[in-house]
């Protein structure tokens, strides 16, 4: 067997959802999901240049031919996601062809069904963010006569959540709205109602007591404010959902203690990404000056840099994004390096059914895994995008495990067309 094409798709949704599509001489057809990026799926569509031809059961070395070929372009970023989009649909084909789900290649599995937790965003559903993280409207929301009431529904929404959006995902400064502890416990109570055991919210909202976009302080104003938030959903989640909070990278290292210590109290998950990815030792201070446990990882690259984390102890739980690390087998490599330290394993995701059907599966092999993300209970087709199905992916915060080949799902191409980006090749089509 032999890889023959790969191609690639996006469909619009909250964000950028990069399909990737690898044929073989066989008649196989392998699915897979890499991490939004500028210009991706050009990068991914040149790997055709050396892969074609190759076995694509060689998973691990052709994964290693695709690293060197992007060395120039150095040893994380893009490219990786590149990597890990076309590992998934090659781990698709290895099931496939031997009759098999992909977590037996992954070690087997642990569990029969995977916890998901919801990521709630600012207490409402996030706008469509383009590749450079702005706001947008898709293109089939702007579609005249659009008919579709979900689409509808989605549309109207879409000017309050982009005010929402703009500030803390890298848009020019909108004037700040009034962020009300109210919406943040109804958005929790909905979720709750729907089943789910874990639920994420963004604290680091815009406010009117924000001093400087720049300068990564809190004013002790705003710490009231976030804590605020923390403890409405505290209180109207009670004691039976867990909680976790989310800062995307905004604060210095004092700051993220205060608002850590502040929120010591409301018995979170986890507090994730307090500072930015890039200096350990910073992270080191946050981790070690509170009780409140510090999740990262979703902006680091394989193995080597999940590696220097876990040896400084500089995170409590690990939140690898297996649709960037490099694939699949380099994130069981990252999980069972946690496993080591006795750490967690609670992936980011924020993928369609594809890639979040692959986590899926790795989440299924790992013995240290804890819950892994959904990000897209504002877009009103994910489930549409799996061909045959007729009930949710999600069940009461759950996804049970497939017993069939591969991912053990499908693409349904037509609804994804329907979906798709404009000005990018949609697999055998061109833009």
């Amino acid at each position: 067997m032999r890889i023959t094409k790969i191609e690639t798709a996006v469909v619009e949704a909250n964000y950028d959802w990069t399909l990737v599509k690898v044929t073989t001489d066989a008649g196989i057809v392998g699915w897979g999901e890499a991490f939004f990026a500028p210009g991706l799926t050009n990068v991914i569509r040149e790997f055709n240049e050396f892969l074609a031809g190759e076995d694509p059961r060689d998973v691990d070395r052709l994964c290693r031919l695709m690293r060197t070929a992007l060395g120039a372009a150095g040893s994380s970023g893009m490219g990786f996601h590149a990597i890990s989009g076309v590992d998934v649909a090659l781990w698709d084909i290895v099931g496939k062809s031997a009759n098999l789900p992909i977590y037996q290649f992954l070690g087997g599995k642990y569990r029969d069904r995977v916890r998901i937790y919801a990521d709630c965003h600012a207490g409402e559903g996030l706008s469509s963010l383009s590749p450079m993280l702005l706001p947008r409207t898709p293109g089939w929301a702007r579609k005249r006569g659009a008919k579709a009431e979900p689409e509808e529904r989605w549309r109207k929404d879409l000017p309050n959540r982009a005010e929402l959006s703009t500030k803390y995902h890298g848009g020019q400064k909108a004037e700040a709205p009034a962020i009300r502890p109210e919406s943040y416990a109804r958005r929790a109570r909905e979720m709750k109602r729907q089943g789910f055991t874990a639920l994420k919210f963004d604290i680091d909202v815009p406010s009117q007591f924000s001093l400087d976009d720049y300068n990564r302080a809190l004013t002790r104003k705003e710490i009231d404010l976030m804590a605020g938030l923390v403890g409405a959903l505290r209180k109207a989640l009670g004691k039976d959902v867990d909680l976790a909070i989310d800062c995307h990278w905004n604060y210095g290292v004092n700051d993220a203690v205060r608002l850590a210590r502040a929120c010591e109290e409301f018995d979170l998950l986890w507090l994730e990404d307090p500072i930015p990815p890039e200096n350990t030792d910073a992270l080191v201070r946050v981790t070690a000056a509170t009780s409140v446990p510090i999740a990262t990882g979703e902006n680091h690259y394989q193995r080597h840099q999940f590696r220097e984390l876990l040896e400084r102890n500089a995170v409590d739980i690990l939140a690898p994004d297996f649709q960037k690390v490099g694939g699949l087998l380099e994130g069981r490599r990252i999980a069972d390096m946690a496993d080591v330290h006795y750490v967690a394993v609670a992936p980011h995701n924020i993928s369609s059914p594809i890639g979040t059907m692959a986590s899926v599966h790795l989440a299924a092999a790992i013995p240290n895994f804890l819950a892994l993300e959904w990000h897209a209970a504002s877009v009103p087709f994910f489930d549409d995008l799996i061909k045959g199905r007729r009930a949710p992916l999600i069940q009461k915060g759950y996804v049970a495990l497939p017993d069939r080949p591969g991912l053990g799902i499908e693409l349904d191409e037509q609804v994804a067309y329907k979906y798709r980006k404009q000005g990018e090749p949609f697999f055998d089509q061109p833009a």
